[in-house]
């Protein structure tokens, strides 16, 4: 266990609770491969350094980028590696960054044409 065992090592729960991610979540990222317990406890639990909370933030922003598990893991596993592939992630951020910016252009057109409706509608006095 060497370097580890100098570590503050956290029970899922302990993680679940300083992140805001449930258990279940935690879980299934493991499952998933997408996190990686830094050791096990005798009782078989999952025991995570505080790298975890970088990587869970990591997975919830791409996530929130509607990137699939499978590009998430790569990402990920380049990280650890320290193989660079910001190339590609930045070509990605920059392809949702162009479709959120596309979305606040359509809900600003609905804002505006809303507004129109509901300006309209109070001045007709309610006939």
């Amino acid at each position: 266990m060497g370097a580890v065992a100098d570590v503050e090592l956290l029970k899922i729960g302990a993680v679940a609770q300083r992140s805001g991610v449930p258990v279940k979540t935690i879980r299934f990222y493991c499952d998933e491969g997408l996190l990686q317990p830094a050791s096990r406890s005798e009782g078989r639990y999952r025991l995570f350094d505080h790298s975890v909370f970088a990587e869970l933030a990591l997975i919830r922003n791409l996530r929130a980028m509607d990137l699939p598990l499978s590009a998430v893991h790569g990402v990920l596993s380049a990280r650890r590696s320290g193989v660079c592939t910001c190339a590609d992630l930045q070509a990605t951020i920059r392809g949702k960054l162009g479709e959120i910016q596309s979305r606040i252009e359509d809900l600003q057109t609905l804002e505006s044409d809303l507004q129109t409706m509901l300006a309209s509608w109070q001045s007709c006095g309610g006939r």
